[in-house]
């Protein structure tokens, strides 16, 4: 079982995120391949494009997310 290193709380544009400020430096903070995360964050949030999303961010101590 991997073990958590930190969780986030973030309102992202659904299928807009970019690794511009406030999410880029903040993943980059924790050691996350940032544009991992943006492409798959698109990748599952372009059907509901244009609206705002909560999303909860478990990061591991591999820097896994």
């Amino acid at each position: 079982m991997k073990k958590i290193k930190t969780t986030l709380k973030v309102v992202i544009k659904a299928g807009e995120a970019s690794p511009a400020p406030p999410l880029g430096p903040v993943l980059g903070q924790h050691g996350v391949a940032i544009m991992d995360f943006v492409k798959s964050f698109n990748d599952k949030t372009m059907d509901q494009k244009g609206s705002k999303v909560q999303a909860v961010i478990t990061i591991f101590e591999d820097r896994s997310f």
